[in-house]
């Protein structure tokens, strides 16, 4: 079962990140049906088992294995093109979080409520528990209610960075001096790991990213606790 996992997309745990799914199986299907086609005819091809002149060199045969994978082009066309515009689609938000990148951690800060801002730092692996994750453990977590539309304002203090949280279908672009934006519901509690995306400098891969998941009144109760 963990073998089959690694083969597919981490489970949706977003709106979003389902469409992103149906499109990664969707578009799967398709590929096996061409590579399955296309290995038949090879075989027989090799095997001698198709030989007839006018199947080969055939002008109907011709136009037909040019309009099909016009057609194949459309069916995966058309959905992904619908994923693009949703991926653009901003609702109206209940909560705003600012996120910027450093060299080499983050820093959040919740634009809704005063005082509450703080940097994430990875967790250094002599200190990781039996249960934290090595190098994707971070000392304070992104903590957001569920069922909550949530936009995340992106940008970077010193090089490029990019927010990336697989579960959730986001990756967003750090850019110093400008602010990038996407919104995002999550539907379930728990805790989501995401890394930085893009290479920034020599300690890249250990910025990580723990967004954790609650209910709406355990989100107040830790607002409560983390004002100043």
């Amino acid at each position: 079962m963990a073998a089959w996992s690694n083969l597919n997309l981490q489970e949706s745990s977003s709106p979003l990140m389902e469409q992103l799914n149906f499109f990664h199986d969707h578009s799967m299907m398709i590929l096996l049906f061409i590579t399955l086609t296309i290995s038949y005819l090879i075989i027989s091809l090799v095997t001698n088992k198709i030989t007839n002149r006018f199947l080969l060199e055939n002008q109907l045969m011709e136009m037909i294995w040019t309009i099909i994978p016009g057609i194949i082009l459309i069916f995966i066309a058309l959905p992904s093109l619908r994923i693009l515009y949703l991926l653009d689609e901003t609702l109206t938000p209940a909560l705003t979080i600012k996120t910027i990148g450093h060299q080499w951690y983050w820093s959040y800060e919740y634009s809704d409520f005063l005082n509450i801002e703080f940097d994430s730092y990875m967790v250094p692996v002599s200190e990781n528990t039996l249960s934290d994750f090595r190098l994707l453990e971070v000392n304070n977590r992104l903590v957001l209610p569920m069922n909550t539309q949530t936009r995340i304002l992106v940008s970077a203090a010193d090089v490029l960075h990019s927010w990336a949280m697989p579960a959730l279908g986001l990756k967003v672009d750090a850019n110093p001096g400008r602010i990038n934006q996407t919104s995002f519901l999550i539907k379930y509690p728990g805790l989501f790991y995401g890394q930085c995306s893009e290479i920034c400098g020599s300690v890249h891969s250990f910025m990580p990213i723990v967004v954790e998941s609650t209910t709406k009144n355990s989100f107040i109760s830790w607002l409560i606790d983390n004002s100043e």
